[in-house]
């Protein structure tokens, strides 16, 4: 008879250190978004991202015909950067 032990601890260590490969990947995967991507990725209505930074001259945009692009990496430093300067309350 086979008899077979798994270490639970360590099978959950690899499956997070994949998962966590996978996901920067993806992440890494859209170099422009769309309006609708940074809506998704800041969790903000298309007013507030107005209001609150869209018109930040650091934050990097192009208009393409009549649709908006935001470079993937920029925008995400910046949104970490803005984010750490906001008040806390």
């Amino acid at each position: 008879m086979l008899d077979i032990k798994i270490n639970e601890h360590e099978v959950r260590k690899l499956y997070l250190e994949k998962l966590e490969e996978k996901i920067k990947k993806v992440d890494v995967e859209l170099v422009f978004w769309d309006r609708k991507e940074l809506m998704r990725r800041t969790g903000m209505s298309w007013g507030a991202i107005q209001t609150e930074f869209f018109f930040n001259p650091e934050f990097k945009k192009h208009k393409v015909g009549t649709k908006w692009r935001f470079p993937g990496e920029e925008s995400k430093a910046f949104l970490l950067q803005w984010l750490s300067e906001q008040p806390r309350t």
